[in-house]
């Protein structure tokens, strides 16, 4: 039934590190998506412009490399 806890060789457990690596940035991108969401308004996430930066007023010159 739980054949796939059988590990025969260092392949398996290779894999199954690879599986629990995937999960875990998995889960990691979703609790960051959350916390971002819930953090900044849709509006801030979704006006910027690249390379600008909001923070900077009017006179200020934005230099780029």
């Amino acid at each position: 039934m739980l054949d796939f806890l059988q590990f025969r060789d260092h392949w398996d457990l290779i894999q199954a590190g690879a599986w629990l690596v995937s999960i875990a940035l998995l889960l990691w991108m979703l609790w960051d998506a959350v916390r971002v969401s819930q953090q900044y308004s849709e509006d801030v996430l979704t006006s910027s412009q690249e390379g600008v930066d909001e923070l900077a007023g009017p006179n200020d010159v934005v230099h780029k490399a």
